[in-house]
């Protein structure tokens, strides 16, 4: 059965009033706004390649493969390491790398690698490339594009960025797990200097019904703010007065596992530069069955893609300079791809209704002379 609706509000109910009594306590919160590295390339390689393990290897890793991959064709001035290692090294910190060549009468007779925050690339009013500017102590220098042949005494690479045409580094995609690496190492750290001691909460022992005043409280967050918050003063001893007593209420260092998280923050920046975690002995990572598997993953998936385009591009600048130049990567001469090569020559040599012509060409071999 339905009431009938008067329209008016029910009126309120009473509620008797009940004392409310302070509690002797005050609660603090302490926090500040989470700090990130700047993707400049400066600061990524400061905070990255110098002052992180992780990235430090990983760099390492990849430069030193990429440029140990002989290619076929090459010229003479493209046969140092260090040139090339510098130039695969800039494009995993910056996503762009830039060779300048040493140009004697028309034949290139040096290469060597710049680094790329000294290189600002010039485009024409169509917004097409035009060429490089570069930045030295001696002041700048511009180095045009032949807008006929493409000739620019400039190479540069960029990975793709979807925003803009800067270039996406590896690095600044893991810019937030290398911020967790390097705060949880220094937090870690900061806590072992001093004792390892938790955090915990300010109790008040004040007689019945005393209670600190506002200006009290504001001036007890101010001090505990400024001398007992941060990586730097973590554990910091106090020196507490007029009824003040401190109760711990943190976890222990084990208990807040920064290794862990750290962990956890190598496999993702790991993982934005195409490195296997297990390569780098990153325990608890079970993705490759074993250590073999994951180097060749390592190559197939990661090397030989950034080798086979920088031939490629490194093919068309070289060319716009006289003969025609195709780089290609050897990849017989890569130790790391030799039991593939040893099945694939197998599988050829079994294969009775392939002439030696198609087995070299399905081998990758130039044709028999």
């Amino acid at each position: 059965m339905r009431l009938p609706f008067s329209g008016r509000a029910p009126a309120p109910v009473a509620v008797p009033e009940r004392e409310i009594k302070s509690a002797p306590l005050v609660a603090l919160e302490l926090s500040r706004r989470a700090r990130f590295t700047s993707h400049d390339f400066g600061s990524l390689c400061r905070e990255g390649f110098g002052n992180n393990p992780v990235v430090y290897r990983c760099v390492r890793l990849i430069s030193e493969a990429a440029a140990s991959v002989p290619l076929a064709g090459a010229p003479d001035v493209l046969a140092s390491d260090d040139t090339m290692e510098q130039f695969f090294g800039y494009l995993q910190l910056a996503g762009r790398a830039h060779l300048l060549a040493g140009v004697l009468d028309g034949d290139v007779v040096a290469i060597r690698a710049i680094r790329p925050d000294t290189v600002r690339p010039l485009t024409d009013r169509a917004g097409r490339p035009a060429g490089y500017e570069l930045q030295t102590a001696a002041g700048k220098s511009v180095h045009p594009r032949d807008p006929l042949t493409g000739r620019c005494d400039v190479f540069g690479i960029e990975l793709f960025d979807p925003m803009n045409t800067g270039g996406q580094s590896p690095l600044r995609a893991a810019a937030t797990s290398l911020d967790l690496h390097n705060q949880g190492t220094r937090w870690a750290k900061s806590l072992l200097d001093n004792s390892a001691r938790p955090s915990g909460a300010l109790i008040y022992n004040g007689g019945p019904g005393d209670r600190l005043s506002a200006e009290q409280v504001t001036r007890l967050k101010s001090e505990l703010e400024s001398g007992f918050t941060g990586p730097d003063r973590a554990g910091r001893p106090m020196v507490l007065e007029g009824g003040l007593d401190w109760k711990s209420m943190g976890l222990s260092p084990s208990d807040m596992d920064f290794t862990q998280g750290r962990r956890e923050a190598a496999r993702d920046i790991a993982l934005a530069f195409g490195v296997p975690p297990m390569l780098l002995g990153i325990p608890g990572d079970n993705t490759y069955a074993n250590y073999q598997e994951a180097n060749r993953a390592f190559w197939r998936q990661t090397i030989l893609p950034l080798v086979g385009r920088s031939a490629r591009g490194l093919s068309r600048w070289l060319s716009a300079f006289g003969d025609e130049i195709a780089l290609r990567p050897d990849l017989d001469a890569v130790p790391a791809l030799a039991g593939e090569r040893a099945a694939l020559w197998a599988r050829l040599q079994a294969a009775s209704f392939l002439t030696d012509a198609e087995r070299r060409a399905l081998a990758g071999l130039e044709p028999a002379q």
